[in-house]
């Protein structure tokens, strides 16, 4: 059995309770000190993912030995890498663009936390729930395009111009289809509230066996999880999509000229991205955070850790596309099927209602 949340009070709003604070005051030192949780939460994740996770999966997948020297099981390789990059001299090349050179990276890990402000994470572990939640997370997530082309324009670097023009094309090439994607879930549920989104999935959907299945949209609609999960791949820039960084082709594209605290910052926010992309697929198709058993926030771990792996899985095991079968992918295949789920979703739940 699939139990419902409990509570629908966003965190800041509970933590303001606590303090004992209501009106402005509560909602302004509520939200800070919510936001403070829900990002540090996030950024201990993926500072586990980054540095240690990533090389362990990938050397799992390729039959190798990855970091086990630097503490137990090489978990201490985390802070190496961070003392590391950050003591590495920032070298700034001549004739960038300064304000757009700097502020590139920033975009990057700023548009990733953003979009988990609307993502209910387990029981009252939300920042804010908007009725237009849907929308919010897309939005959010989409600044980090415009990060990159600064990143690439900025750069004053052919390979990073490239880098960034890539980027431009992978975003309006998939982005289009993850949108309409998710407008098929929208169809069903009648909603962009993320909190009703989810709780719509938490009704059974079939019994097997004294065992209840319940009404995730990935069991209803097992078509267009798989085009989202696609599309997505393409969003976070994982294999076979990782064309706006290919290194064989364009060094490393919009970052090739980043170093330092740059280069931390963008590579923080393309595994924050991975988690964000792994929590909308969650909350669109997997229920949220809902779950038998375990509190509600440990399934949502589970389950955008579950995204992770795929990602990394994709990364070791599919070879990267050439630019024009990338497009061609997008604007041929995936932008067709997508309008096509989401013309069925209508047609069916036009007939049923």
């Amino acid at each position: 059995m699939v139990a419902p949340l409990q509570s629908t009070t966003p965190l800041p709003d509970t933590i303001a309770g606590l303090l004992g604070l209501s009106g402005t005051v509560g909602q302004i030192v509520g939200g800070l000190i919510g936001a403070f949780i829900i990002a540090n939460l996030l950024l201990v994740q993926t500072a586990v993912a980054g540095p240690w996770a990533k090389r362990k999966i990938t050397a799992a997948f390729t039959d190798r030995i990855a970091v086990n020297r630097v503490g137990p099981f090489g978990l201490v390789v985390i802070v190496a890498d961070a003392v590391r990059l950050l003591s590495k001299e920032l070298v700034i090349p001549e004739g960038v663009d300064r304000p757009t050179y700097d502020l590139g990276p920033l975009f990057v890990p700023f548009s990733a936390l953003l979009g988990f402000a609307v993502i209910p994470m387990g029981n009252g572990i939300h920042l804010a729930d908007p009725e237009t939640g849907l929308v919010f997370a897309f939005a959010a997530s989409s600044i980090a395009s415009l990060g990159l082309v600064m990143m690439g324009y900025g750069s004053n670097n052919k390979y990073s111009l490239l880098g960034g023009l890539r980027a431009i094309a992978s975003n309006i090439a998939y982005e289009i289809p993850l949108v309409v994607t998710a407008a098929s879930v929208v169809v069903f549920t009648g909603t962009l509230q993320m909190s009703e989104i989810v709780a719509q999935q938490t009704e059974p959907l079939l019994s097997i066996a004294g065992v209840t299945i319940p009404q995730w949209f990935a069991f209803v609609n097992p078509f267009a999880f798989v085009l989202f999960v696609i599309a997505n791949l393409a969003e976070v820039g994982r294999n076979p999509f990782d064309v706006p960084e290919a290194p064989t082709e364009i060094v490393a594209g919009y970052q090739t000229e980043y170093s330092s605290v740059y280069f931390v910052l963008i590579y923080l926010g393309e595994f924050i991205h991975i988690f964000l992309g792994g929590a909308i697929a969650a909350t669109l198709f997997l229920g949220g955070p809902a779950g038998p058993f375990l509190p509600g926030f440990v399934w949502f771990t589970i389950k955008i850790w579950a995204f992770y792996l795929f990602t990394q899985w994709a990364r070791s095991a599919v070879p990267r596309l050439r630019i024009d079968q990338f497009l061609d992918i997008g604007w041929k295949g995936m932008l067709v099927l997508s309008f096509a789920n989401l013309a069925l979703t209508a047609i069916i739940v036009g007939v049923i209602a």
